[in-house]
């Protein structure tokens, strides 16, 4: 369908629509600068995964002169057991970290949408098994079965990492795209799509995937924390190899290393990482919040 041209404005229909879209953007954003300050978190963590490499080696040489230091002007947040500058570490770590939890979460929703739409879509037989499967799915323990695999395989790298995390982790996703899904196949636009005789995928893929998107995208920001957990968690209690300067692994030699519980030297080893993830889930947080008012008209205030 061609744009039709607005007289007011001179403006066409979808490039108004667009333009109403991104002020009701700035509307939201402006209200609570708090969530502008989630988007500049996220984008400084993707900064930091990204252009890291070009200020620090993915391992840090260490430095027998500066064992263990507590924080000062020279290292912020101290140094570790080897020397080596805790904020340099935290940077470092986060490649592994940023990368693996982009993986879980691309697995996550493209998987679990794209099981979601069509069992919804299709409903009838096709939605009975496709959802059997994931009640089963999502009847085992996620944490038993990830320490199991991960104790069993021990992978360690953060395409391995996030392959397994995404695949334990979208039955949440398929069950609750589904079930709007349901909602949305009763709408005008989809009867009047199915009317015309449009195929399947036309439907799913052009109708139903777009009115979706920012729900989907809220699934993706939300499984990037839970993936950060997992991964974290599993380096801390020490059942994936030591392959790389990560979060996790940070915690597990700042407490039972370093000692960081005990003296104060190694308390910035311990603080740091925790900081780091905290302020992460902060941000996403944040935009998650933005997002649910931007595109949920009855949450905007006026």
């Amino acid at each position: 369908m061609s744009d039709t041209l607005i007289p007011e404005t001179g403006m066409s229909t979808s490039a108004t629509m667009r333009r109403n879209f991104w002020l009701g953007v700035w509307r939201v954003m402006k209200r609570k600068p708090s969530r502008m300050a989630g988007v500049v978190i996220i984008v400084g963590f993707a900064f930091m995964g990204v252009f890291g490499p070009m200020f620090f080696p993915d391992h840090l040489p260490d430095n027998p002169n500066a064992i263990t230091q507590p924080p000062s002007w020279a290292h912020w947040f101290g140094t570790d057991p080897q020397g080596r500058d805790v904020v340099a570490l935290v940077i470092t770590g986060s490649r592994y970290v940023l990368l693996s939890a982009a993986v879980t979460a691309l697995i996550t929703v493209v998987f679990g949408t794209s099981l979601g739409l069509f069992s919804g879509f299709k409903r009838g037989r096709w939605d009975t098994v496709l959802m059997r499967i994931t009640d089963m799915k999502l009847t085992i323990p996620g944490l038993p079965l990830l320490l199991v695999l991960a104790t069993v395989w021990k992978f360690g790298s953060p395409i391995q990492m996030g392959l397994v995390l995404g695949l334990l982790g979208w039955g949440g996703v398929a069950r609750a795209v589904r079930a709007q899904t349901l909602s949305l196949r009763e709408r005008g636009f989809i009867e009047a799509a199915r009317g015309l005789g449009l195929s399947t995928k036309h439907i799913i893929s052009k109708e139903l995937l777009p009115s979706m998107a920012p729900y989907i995208a809220m699934n993706m920001l939300i499984a990037v924390t839970g993936a950060v957990y997992a991964q974290v968690g599993l380096f801390f209690l020490g059942v994936l190899p030591y392959e790389s300067d990560n979060w996790g692994v940070m915690l597990n030699l700042a407490v039972f290393q370093a000692g960081a519980m005990i003296t104060t030297n190694a308390l910035g080893y311990l603080l740091a990482p925790l900081l780091a993830i905290l302020l992460l889930t902060l941000g996403i947080v944040l935009v998650v919040d933005a997002m649910d008012e931007i595109f949920n008209p009855r949450l905007r205030e006026e």
